[in-house]
């Protein structure tokens, strides 16, 4: 069992929310503040068949969530899973925007990624990952909770590695997944987890790709103008202002920002986590 400690964090121009909260295996319990009511995070274990193991995955289903609703909710899809349902608090984020109108009720999965190679084999550039993800996990959340199948109603999030994983699995699905909410995405990288040339290899992708139809929504830290590799590799911000040209240049929708004073850390990603969440959603139906 994991314990929460005490967390503020600001949520997209809304009031400040704090939670301090047990976190069981099958169901998270929050102290939410008065008025926001908190919708329910289930842990389960799949067998993944494109990567051969045991997968943890949270399925999220916001306050009053109704499975015979004639409107099927909204589904966000995140990356890192286990840090994204308590140090990304998306599941607290998500409770908040409801509370104050600034989006609608969706529904979330937090997909886990392990760590280190492991991670890096799930979310730089993998196909394997994008089997996963289209052909078993998508399938499996529609048959259990009332939600969307349509990919303009569909965000696909992370940061770092999970920022790139985002944005490769909606490149490579846009009939699943329609908007990218991508935070420091590791965009130097080669295609199949690799440190190796040609680097950048989802960006020379877009390049000689036909324009698909998804949305970016993407940050970066100013002060992420540094190499990869230690030293021998891409600049990291400068990555991203590559990816985000060739997606301009091809006449994608792109909403780019370089944070100022940001670097790469959860302290800079959590504050803004809300932000494309409520860019991205504005618009679509709220009940």
């Amino acid at each position: 069992m994991r314990i929460h400690r005490p967390t503020i964090i600001s949520v997209a121009l809304c009031a400040v929310a704090s939670v301090g909260a047990a976190q069981r295996p099958a169901m998270r319990l929050i102290d939410a503040r008065p008025n926001v009511a908190a919708g329910a995070l289930v842990e389960h274990v799949l067998y993944d068949s494109a990567y051969k193991r045991s997968r943890r995955i949270w399925l999220y289903t916001p306050p009053g969530y109704d499975a015979r609703r004639s409107t099927p909710y909204p589904l966000i899809v995140a990356f890192d899973g286990d840090e994204y349902r308590d140090t990304m608090p998306l599941p607290m984020i998500l409770d908040t925007l409801i509370a104050a109108k600034r989006a609608p009720a969706f529904v979330a999965v937090l997909v886990d990624d392990s760590s280190s190679a492991t991670r890096i084999a799930d979310l730089g550039n993998s196909a394997r990952m994008v089997d996963f993800l289209g052909k078993q996990l998508m399938p499996w959340v529609r048959s259990r909770v009332n939600v969307t199948s349509d990919p303009r109603r569909v965000i696909v999030t992370g940061s770092s590695a999970g920022g790139l994983g985002a944005a490769y699995v909606a490149f490579s699905r846009p009939d699943v997944f329609g908007n990218v909410w991508s935070q420091s995405g590791a965009f130097w990288r080669g295609a199949e987890a690799s440190n190796d040339p040609p680097y950048e290899w989802l960006t020379q992708e877009v390049r000689r790709s036909p324009k698909k139809n998804v949305r970016f929504y993407m940050d970066v830290g100013e002060m992420e103008d540094h190499p990869t590799l230690g030293g021998s590799g891409p600049n990291f911000r400068d990555a991203n202002r590559r990816l985000r040209d060739a997606l301009k240049a091809k006449g994608y929708d792109v909403t780019y920002t370089e944070v100022p004073g940001g670097n790469h850390g959860e302290r800079w990603w959590r504050e803004r986590l809300a932000l494309g969440i409520v860019a991205l959603s504005a618009g679509w139906p709220r009940d």
